[in-house]
């Protein structure tokens, strides 16, 4: 999408629609629409006034008031003003200016969407087989159109272009008035039944039109050649610059792109693109959804209305074969009949019997209740939701007795701290648990680019390595001796 001052622009002549006084400007325009279509293109003030004045809206309306509603709508360039000096014999009548005014360009086209967007539920879209049949027809015509000049080929182009415009409007439309909410819900009710017969007919009639012309229409597409096409396009081109336009200048370039565009758009609605499927074919398969979409739901009607009948009809008999039982046992054997299952089940299992009597029946031992579960993949059991249970007592436990843990670590290391340095070579006989904080620690400040390193609880300390690299010490811990360099830890800051 290109974005460009034309599209970004404001438009001052859509304002009389909105504005404060719409319904006298929307009033006035609309006469001059009339009298446009029947070629009355000037008009003065006069006439506008006398034909408001016969509406009873405009009962109070003064020629002070039409004079300045005509203003503001040439200030907005919906319409345009020329003085009359056809008329004037006096200088006076000359500085009084008596004007004619007619409706622009612009305001015509307005007035023709507001005309039908007002008829909008009134002319409703309809699907017609014969438009594919004018597109087949004129696209025969491409073969005699090389050879015929500019002006025969503009007639041809215009109306394949027309057609292939409704065409498209036609459906999308029609398309979009059956996926609406409003027909979905009338298809389910039972007045529909009436005409859904009648629909259907329609609908495939349609079908079969368009399935034998797009048939056609993609064989002669495929057919035909590309010089012949661009032959017979150029024509077209070379037409349209040969119209002469008042006030508006369209470049060859501009023309050239959107009649080779419009080509295009026809041979793909047609023929698809690369790997997309064409237009023709998707109409037609949405087509017959809709088909297989009204039956499902006639059925669905008939058969919710045969049921209920049927049904009402089975239970008054049930009833009364129920009604003439003479005894529970009797009701019960007719209610396993009737609701029982049909083809008797053995299922072997161990269960608990509350006696052991072979004469006890059925109904006087409890039933027992065995939970079966589905044999597809799919299955899941359900998930018990169990309220989230508070760990806040268990939190402050741990808490407390990591805190009292630290402590003793600490209070532990700091009897290994003399003046502020923890010397390898002269440490006593240490626990193993002592000897892997000492070795982490002199792993993580090695590890740094100072030799600086930070312990649990904050203090800060640097490594002194040996300054004879051959100077070993021994460090004896509790299962065993490690031999190693002989570091210091210097202690810089203590923290708490």
């Amino acid at each position: 999408m290109e974005i460009t001052s034309k599209l970004t622009k404001q438009i001052d002549e859509m304002r009389y629609v909105t504005a404060d006084n719409a319904w006298r400007y929307r009033t006035i325009l609309r006469y001059f629409y009339f009298q446009y279509e029947k070629m009355k293109y000037w008009m003065y003030k006069e006439e506008i006034y006398d034909e408001l004045k016969k509406h009873e809206e405009f009962s109070e309306y003064t020629m002070d008031q039409c004079k300045q509603d005509l203003d503001v709508l040439i200030s907005w360039r919906n319409l345009l003003a020329i003085q009359d000096t056809a008329k004037v014999a006096t200088v006076e009548e000359f500085k009084n200016k008596q004007f004619r005014y007619q409706l622009s360009e612009y305001s015509v086209e307005i007035e023709r969407l507001t005309l039908k967007l007002e008829n909008l539920f009134v002319e409703s879209a309809s699907l017609e087989p014969s438009l594919l049949e004018r597109i087949r027809e004129e696209l025969r015509k491409v073969a005699d159109m090389y050879d015929t000049d500019a002006k025969e080929v503009g007639s041809w182009w215009s109306s394949l272009n027309n057609d292939f415009k409704r065409l498209n409007q036609n459906y999308q439309d029609y398309i979009r008035d059956l996926y609406s909410l409003k027909a979905e819900e009338m298809m389910k009710t039972r007045e529909f039944l009436v005409f859904k017969d009648k629909f259907i007919d329609y609908l495939r009639d349609f079908i079969k039109g368009l399935q034998y012309n797009s048939n056609a229409i993609e064989y002669i597409l495929r057919n035909l050649s590309e010089e012949k096409v661009t032959t017979v396009l150029e024509k077209a081109v070379e037409y349209e610059q040969s119209i002469p336009r008042i006030d508006l200048e369209i470049s060859e370039k501009v023309i050239r792109d959107n009649i080779y565009g419009r080509w295009e758009n026809l041979s793909e609605w047609f023929l698809g693109s690369g790997s997309a499927e064409s237009e023709a074919s998707k109409l037609l398969n949405i087509t017959n959804e809709i088909i297989r979409k009204i039956t499902r739901f006639a059925s669905q009607i008939a058969e919710s209305r045969n049921s209920a009948a049927n049904r009402k009809e089975e239970y008054k008999k049930l009833c009364e074969l129920f009604l003439k039982c003479d005894s529970i046992g009797e009701a019960n054997k007719l209610s396993s009949l009737a609701f029982g299952i049909f083809n008797m089940k053995h299922i072997k299992g161990e269960t608990i019997r509350e006696t052991e009597s072979i004469n006890s029946g059925i109904f006087e031992e409890s039933p027992t209740v065995k939970k079966i579960k589905p044999r597809i993949r799919t299955y899941r059991e359900k998930t018990s939701r169990n309220p989230i249970i508070s760990n806040e007592k268990r939190k402050s436990e741990m808490l407390s007795r990591v805190i009292k843990q630290r402590e003793e670590e600490r209070k532990i290391m700091d009897s290994y701290i003399v003046e502020g340095i923890i010397d390898f070579s002269k440490l006593p006989e240490i626990d193993a648990s002592v000897r892997t904080t000492l070795l982490r620690w002199l792993t993580k400040g090695m590890n740094s680019a100072d030799h600086r390193g930070k312990t649990e609880d904050g203090r800060i300390y640097k490594i002194e390595s040996p300054t004879d690299k051959n100077d070993k010490c021994c460090l004896k811990c509790s299962d065993g001796t490690l031999e190693m360099p002989a570091y210091i830890l210097r202690f810089e800051r203590v923290i708490g």
